[in-house]
């Protein structure tokens, strides 16, 4: 039943997962005709998310009914601060080194609404609507990390960024709050399922939308 439940979910972003590997951005990733200043700007944007993304499975840890899952996204929080931080920093520091930390950058229109969105929906949401939505950043990367890194890179810079992804120890975080969405999504009912899967299928617009940005060097019209 878990692996239905699974299907159904991914079922609903797989069409937007091909557009993201079809995405100029990602194709730019494996055969280096990505723009340094792209991937830059990427970064920046990255950065800031992250520190969203972890307030975001804060929320998520709060409304969890069970320790260990709370333990979980506490420490996955931790983890989208400090290891993955890091890693963007080192790469920052090699592409631009001298510019303003990312911090210092403002966010982006779509960095913005995407965090705000999730910030939103677990705050406001149930444990369910919660989970559905932080899990397209984990889900998806998972996937588009594994597509990488079977074409692989010439940049350095880009496939040490493919590295991280793609890797068994992130797989295994990816399985492991999959598992949780199995448990949820087994007690839910079909009106509770609706509200995951809308969910889902915005957060994902909202990761083919963050590549776009990015490849556009987005900013502000006005």
């Amino acid at each position: 039943m878990a692996e239905k439940n699974r299907e159904r979910l991914w079922e609903r972003i797989d069409g937007i997962y091909q557009q993201i590997c079809e995405h100029p951005f990602i194709t730019g990733l494996t055969d280096g005709t990505l723009g340094r200043n792209q991937f830059h700007h990427y970064l920046v944007q990255d950065a800031h998310y992250l520190r969203g993304y972890a307030r975001a499975l804060e929320g998520c840890a709060t409304k969890a009914p069970i320790a260990s899952e709370r333990a979980m996204f506490a420490e996955h929080a931790e983890v989208a601060i400090t290891a993955e931080a890091e890693l963007h920093a080192g790469l920052l520091a090699e592409l631009a080194p001298g510019v303003e930390p990312a911090a210092a950058q403002p966010l982006t229109p779509t960095t913005r609404a995407y965090v705000s969105y999730l910030m939103s929906v677990t705050a406001s949401g149930s444990y369910s609507e919660a989970i559905a939505a932080v899990l397209p950043c984990y889900w998806i990367y998972a996937r588009v990390g594994e597509h990488l890194q079977r074409h692989g890179s010439p940049e350095p810079l880009f496939q040490r960024w493919i590295d991280t992804y793609a890797g068994d120890e992130y797989q295994a975080v990816v399985e492991a709050v999959l598992a949780v969405v199995d448990r949820v999504g087994a007690l839910a009912p079909a009106t509770e399922w609706e509200a995951m899967l809308g969910h889902l299928h915005t957060a994902a617009r909202y990761e083919w939308m963050f590549f776009d940005a990015a490849y556009r060097m987005e900013d502000w019209p006005v």
